[in-house]
């Protein structure tokens, strides 16, 4: 019986070990060999030669015994390289190193590069030491925050020091001889300027210490003026008269944020939507954008938008209006109710007025008045996108308001001004403002400011005038104010209650003022990043007494024409019927009548009627007769 299936592939007994297999250990381990002890070969058998095997029987195979011929010819060759080569060739001499020996040494040593020092080690960082290593890192950067102070103190003060006092302005002759050559140097070198101007400014500020001997705080001052000039292009007059408004950093700082415009505000009309729903409408329209501050609940400033913004599907359904947010303070003051009666003396373009509606809610009657027909256009256009309902608009010269109408709960006055505040819009300010300029103004907003206040009834809820100015001038606004106070006894200063803002003066120049001043507000673009403004609040205790223009005429100031306009006292005589108005006087009916009749008839013509029924008799009076 033979074997089976699986006993054919089943493993049997290994095969016996052979020389060969001895004699490939040996040339692994690097020992020699004897060719009696390899056994021949068989011819059938081959096997694929390893690189490992190649090296092991290159090592393991003996040099051919050389003939004579040939080691004559190894001389001769040698002898022969050695005089083509000569003695400075790099591998002669005993310089040469074997390259195996050279690797064997570098495996045996550690090799650094050779910016690295022993301080550049890294200590293991273990809970022991985690304290002093924090400790001495700490200290190490002190280190280095103290040299760059130094270094920073250091290069501020190199410029011409004589001791500790910088020379800024030269000797007498070189400034004489720069005076003399100011008006031909055409293009100044601002660099020069601007290192100047910090540098007086420094001295001003610790005269004392850095001033040169023998210098005035006047020669630094003018010196400064002049610099100011050439460097923002300023006329010497109006320079002048805005530096002496702050201390000399405080009007570095004025003038270099008139250089940079203000930020891109829009005010969220609610009576078309909110302010988060018109946040999340112009986010979606690639409008990045956020609440313009705490203090207005309607402000949204513009950092970077990928569309105009006067004309989103937003903007002319009228959910917004572009709007300065200097421009929000005056109506925040003024505070309008809804009900009560406004006045806006001077409203176009309509972003305070429609900002006054939108607070009343549309209930009330605000009268928007501006003397310039074709800035009423304007204001017409913007109340009825915004959709402004209570809004009546004429045309008047503000200064005859008291004669027109009378009565109104509150007056909001946004004078016309010089613009020193909102430079950054209109840089044509700097040069052609002048000393008339700041005459004429005063005179018109004192007239303006008189109107308001007899404009304003002051029994019920109101009672209110808020003055305010985009300028930032004294002649503009605490001398107006403090005219007003002086010219109606009947009206005080009362906070304006907004939440931020500078007080304003209450001496200037050698002049004093009321110190209920105080409660008026300044507004600066070095301070609040807004156009520079003023606001003053006023509450009406009282009707204007008649004798005021009398009491005044002996004196020796001038009569406006405002102060001559009669007051109209609320006798018998002169009252307009049961509806007068206290201290203002009646309507004429006449007048009144021949005006609502002719509306009456165009309004019948555009209905189709014939308004000449009006003039017929009625079916009573017929039987009657």
């Amino acid at each position: 019986m033979g074997q089976g299936r699986r006993m054919k592939r089943k493993q049997g007994a290994p095969e016996p070990l052979s020389e060969e297999h001895f004699a490939r250990l040996k040339r692994k381990a690097g020992i020699p060999v004897d060719e009696g002890e390899q056994p021949a070969k068989p011819a059938t058998t081959k096997r694929r030669r390893t690189a490992k095997k190649a090296a092991a029987a290159a090592k393991s195979k003996k040099p051919l015994p050389k003939t004579d011929i040939q080691e004559h010819l190894g001389d001769l060759l040698a002898d022969d390289a050695e005089k083509r080569l000569g003695d400075d060739f790099i591998g002669s001499g005993d310089s040469v190193v074997d390259s195996d020996e050279e690797i064997t040494n570098k495996r045996e040593r550690f090799v650094f590069s050779d910016d690295e020092d022993d301080s550049d080690k890294e200590e293991a960082l273990t809970a022991a030491n985690i304290e002093g290593l924090s400790k001495k890192l700490d200290e190490q950067l002190e280190k280095e925050r103290a040299e760059a102070e130094a270094e920073v103190q250091e290069s501020a003060l190199q410029t011409n020091l004589d001791g500790d006092r910088p020379k800024v302005l030269g000797s007498f002759e070189e400034s004489d001889d720069e005076s003399g050559n100011a008006k031909s140097l055409l293009a100044p070198d601002l660099q020069l300027l601007r290192q100047r101007i910090t540098d007086i400014i420094r001295i001003l500020g610790d005269f004392a210490k850095l001033a040169e001997e023998g210098r005035s705080r006047v020669d630094y001052t003018s010196q400064l003026l002049d610099d100011i000039c050439a460097y923002y292009n300023y006329s010497p007059f109006l320079a002048e008269k805005l530096y002496n408004l702050f201390t000399p950093r405080e009007a570095f700082a004025f003038f270099e944020a008139n250089e940079a415009p203000r930020p891109i505000v829009i005010r969220t009309n609610t009576l078309r939507t909110h302010r988060r729903d018109l946040a999340q409408a112009l986010i979606n329209r690639g409008v990045t954008l956020e609440p313009v501050g705490k203090w207005s609940k309607v402000g949204l400033q513009v950092f970077e938008s990928s569309i105009p913004l006067g004309a989103t599907p937003e903007y002319l359904a009228g959910h917004y209006i572009l709007q300065a947010a200097s421009s929000f303070l005056p109506v925040m003051a003024l505070s309008p109710q809804p009900g009560e009666r406004v006045l806006d003396m001077a409203a176009a373009p309509g972003g305070k007025t429609t900002h006054c509606a939108a607070m009343m809610k549309n209930t009330g009657v605000i009268v928007a008045n501006d003397p310039n027909k074709a800035r009423a256009k304007g204001l017409i256009g913007n109340i009825h996108r915004l959709g402004a309902k209570n809004v009546i608009v004429c045309s008047y010269d503000a200064r005859e308001f008291p004669r027109v109408m009378g009565g109104f709960d509150r007056v909001l006055l946004d004078a016309p001004c010089s613009g020193t505040g909102v430079i950054a819009k209109d840089p044509s300010v700097k040069t052609n403002k002048t000393e008339r300029d700041f005459m004429t103004l005063p005179h018109t907003q004192k007239q303006l400011l008189l109107s308001a206040i007899d404009s304003v009834n002051h029994a019920g809820t109101g009672g209110y005038i808020v003055y305010s100015t985009c300028s930032v001038t004294v002649e503009e606004n605490e001398q107006v104010v403090a005219y007003a106070l002086s010219r109606r006894p009947n009206v005080k200063l009362v906070d304006t209650e907004l939440p931020f803002g500078k007080e304003g003066f209450t001496s200037y120049m050698g002049k004093t003022f009321d110190p209920s001043l105080k409660l008026t507000r300044r507004y600066y673009p070095h301070t609040y990043n807004v156009d520079g403004f003023y606001v003053a609040k006023f509450k009406k205790i009282g009707p204007t007494p008649a004798n005021v223009s009398r009491s005044r005429a002996a004196t020796d100031e001038p009569m406006l024409a405002s102060d001559k306009a009669p007051i109209v006292e609320s006798t018998s005589e002169n009252a307009g019927g049961e509806g007068s108005q206290g201290e203002f006087g009646g309507f004429d009916e006449d007048e009144d009548r021949e005006y609502m009749e002719r509306a009456k008839r165009g309004a019948m013509r555009r209905r189709g009627l014939d308004p000449r029924s009006l003039d017929r008799p009625r079916g009573g009076e017929k039987k009657s007769a």
